[in-house]
């Protein structure tokens, strides 16, 4: 798993608690250790959940480790970024993409936490 600060792990025994359970909007990146997008991106949600922190969650699932949340909401690929906002997904993005592009699709979504 990339480990990164700011971004905690999550598992299927967590997920529930962790994600759903949020006061705040969370964003899960579900990744795998062979997946060179998902590291690229790492850094890039690290500063995200450093400079938001209060207003949104940033963690990451492990698809491989972790096959019954990636099946549940339909994640075909990673990266795949996913808000879920008082415990359903409110939206979903799937590549890499620059710090700046990526807060833009998380303006709603900051905006309202």
């Amino acid at each position: 798993m990339i480990r990164t600060e700011g971004i905690a792990d999550v598992t299927e025994e967590t997920f529930e608690r962790e994600v759903l359970g949020s006061a705040l909007p969370v964003l899960v990146q579900f990744t795998a250790d062979w997946c060179g997008p998902c590291r690229q991106l790492a850094p890039v949600l690290g500063e995200i959940a450093l400079q938001e922190a209060g207003r949104i969650r940033v963690v990451q699932l492990d698809v491989d480790r972790n096959p019954g949340v990636t099946v549940r909401f339909g994640v075909m690929a990673t990266p795949t970024l996913m808000v879920f906002r008082a415990g359903e997904p409110v939206t979903s993005m799937v590549g890499a993409r620059p710090k700046r592009k990526l807060l833009q699709e998380l303006e709603d979504v900051l905006a309202a936490a």
